[in-house]
């Protein structure tokens, strides 16, 4: 929606406005609508505006409060703001405008840190108190809006991008060795406050940061509760839930449509996309969405592609016939991502997992170039309802160590008949069970890492390779919802909305994500774990409250691709242009990647889809990375 920025010297060092103002000029793509700074001493805050609500000078950041003790520079929206502002005039308080950023200023002046358990919506944002001296910083729940900082005791900084905190003076430039590590044996992505730049981090989802007399205060203020039991299906509190799931996620889209720019939806054909897109049909019909900003026919961006294997045009077009949406369709391609690839490298940020990403960025520069401005779209669905076929494996983890043989192998029966298991799902069980095997067979868990450690430069990982038990370990869940909880919404959701995030601003485009309003998360994980997986179906809860919102085809689809890309065959098409990214003499990957062990191996990379083929992309991209940063 908009990009920040801060500086906040503790020495008392003035702010030089030149270098505010490069930091937000660089991020220009994220608020072309608008810019303004607020420079008061050693404080200095500055915004991009992306104008979604209340588009007139009025919505001007940063913003005030009405006598100027408060100033907030912010990134987000606030869904239920109409009632809170509600609220806080009936005690007292006095509005100037119609936007949502004055009501979190008045909020904090009213409730201070506790306004972040009113909000519903998703947030990044600053609030200096002039008074006190106090400087406020806040993220998310679940961390939907992205919040970068860098603070060494005397001068503390703040961003939506990275980029932009590289514009300070003060902040020098350096690769994060830890998190090249990790990204290069096990591709993990955003585990911690970490980033690929070292002294440079990112405010943690449901956290606050405070600065008080000079004092910083970090502290997590979002505390979340999950139900850990398998418990007992009954398939009428499955339609029960069911139900109570949709209507919440219908009231989370309608919230979200609120909106006086124009209207989309992403559309993949898969049941959570599907879901959204329905939703709004019927919130069309039934005159609960802004007309004016969808149009008499909502109009859908999807990626296609000419290979059968990762195409969804079949299901896609299943939904449009059943909504009568209006589809718009791109179809990215390996030429174009070679020739692109260092631009989306610089909007990005930091290495990505694969070339998914460039899918993605197609279809937001799509909606781009079909006049939308704001996007909903189905993250959080496979995080929240088990939607990866991993997450089967954890489940029948907890059945068997919980001694539910009965259901165990009523699940491994119903398996078959809907999910076939695929060479990296079985990599993922020798994964979670291998620290319980016998010796010779734990050595199969590590069939995939040997890969990796090929393309490593060999004293790099010694560096590095005796912290690995450390750092993997914590990995291994004997519970479904704690799987769910820590490795989707603590660490793989992060990595999506860090994606979409980047993917979106690019060109100007807010994205919204209804599947993680905090009601909905909340009562999804207050469900026992039946209710996700029940006889081999994931999402179980949500295929069954959707009876009368899908097509059949879509609701009971077995099937997962997500944003798939024919990656191994455009990594193989431009075979020479790799072989001269590790043969050159400009090299800069040499202290992490063996490069003559990578192109030795080569053709047995692009020969194993999926598996050597993305330790390839990783190399490829770490390489490409560090020629556009450093």
């Amino acid at each position: 929606m908009c990009g920040i920025a801060g500086i906040y010297n503790l020495n008392d060092e003035i702010i030089a406005p030149s270098i505010l103002k490069s930091m937000i000029k660089i991020q220009k793509h994220r608020g072309p609508d608008d810019e303004g700074f607020y420079i008061n001493n050693n404080i200095g805050l500055g915004h991009a505006r992306l104008a979604i609500i209340d588009l007139s000078v009025a919505g001007h950041q940063p913003m005030t409060n009405e006598n100027g003790d408060l100033w907030i520079t912010y990134n987000g929206e606030i869904y239920n703001f109409l009632e809170l502002r509600f609220e806080l005039k009936k005690l007292g308080h006095v509005f100037r405008s119609n936007t949502d950023t004055e009501v979190i200023i008045h909020a904090y002046e009213q409730w201070g840190k506790e306004c972040l358990n009113k909000f519903n919506g998703m947030w990044a944002f600053a609030i200096w108190n002039n008074q006190t001296k106090e400087l406020f910083c806040a993220r998310d729940r679940f961390g939907v809006k992205p919040f970068y900082y860098f603070f060494d005791g005397k001068q503390f900084a703040f961003a939506s991008e990275i980029k932009a905190l590289l514009c300070c003076p003060f902040i020098k430039k350096e690769p994060n060795d830890e998190v090249i590590y990790n990204y290069l044996l096990y591709n993990r992505l955003d585990y911690s406050d970490q980033t690929f730049f070292c002294n440079i981090k990112q405010l943690r989802q449901g956290h606050y940061l405070h600065f008080q007399k000079n004092l910083l205060e970090l502290n997590k203020y979002y505390i979340f509760v999950f139900n850990s039991q398998v418990g007992q299906f009954r398939e009428t509190v499955a339609k029960e839930v069911g139900q109570k799931f949709i209507d919440l996620l219908k009231d989370s889209v309608k919230l979200r449509l609120q909106s006086d720019v124009p209207v989309g939806s992403c559309l993949s054909g898969g049941l959570d996309s599907s879901t959204i897109v329905c939703l709004i049909n019927q919130l069309l019909r039934e005159n609960g969405a802004n007309n004016k900003q969808i149009g008499a026919r909502q109009k859908t961006f999807s990626a296609c592609f000419e290979d059968p294997k990762i195409d969804e045009r079949k299901y896609i077009e299943s939904i449009i016939q059943y909504t009568g949406a209006e589809s718009h369709y791109v179809f990215p391609s390996g030429e174009k991502l070679w020739q692109e690839i260092n631009d989306l490298i610089w909007y990005q940020e930091e290495p990505f997992g694969s070339t998914s990403i460039y899918a993605q960025w197609n279809v937001m520069r799509l909606a781009k170039q079909n006049k939308a401005t704001v996007l909903l779209d189905g993250q959080g669905g496979d995080e929240t309802l088990a939607g990866y076929p991993g997450y089967f494996i954890s489940y029948l983890n907890q059945l068997f160590f919980e001694g539910r043989l009965a259901t165990l192998l009523q699940e491994l029966f119903s398996q078959k008949k809907t999910l076939v298991f695929s060479i990296n799902q079985i990599k993922r069980l020798f994964s979670k069970f291998g620290y319980r095997l016998p010796l010779k067979l734990r050595a199969l868990s590590e069939y995939y890492q040997k890969k990796a450690l090929k393309v490593m430069n060999p004293f790099f990982l010694k560096q590095y390779q005796s912290k690995k038990i450390s750092r993997t370990r914590s990995w291994y869940r004997l519970n479904l919802q704690q799987e769910l909880w820590e490795s989707g919404m603590n660490s793989g959701l992060q990595t999506l909305f860090k994606y979409e995030d980047k993917n979106s601003m690019a060109f100007s485009l807010e994205t919204l994500v209804p599947f993680v309003d905090y009601r909905l998360v909340e009562f999804v994980f207050s469900l026992p774990a039946c209710y996700k997986i029940h006889r081999g179906w994931s999402k179980y809860l949500l295929r069954v409250g959707a009876k009368n919102l899908l097509p059949t085809k879509i609701r009971w689809r077995k099937d997962k691709l997500g944003f798939a890309t024919p990656e191994n065959m455009w990594l193989c098409n431009n075979k020479e242009g790799i072989e001269q990214i590790f043969k050159s003499t400009h090299f800069k990957a040499k202290n992490y990647l063996n490069p003559q062990s990578i192109l030795t191996n080569l053709d047995s990379y692009l020969s194993h889809p999926n598996s050597e083929s993305s330790i390839l992309w990783r190399s490829i991209n770490l390489e490409l990375w560090l020629q556009k940063f450093f």
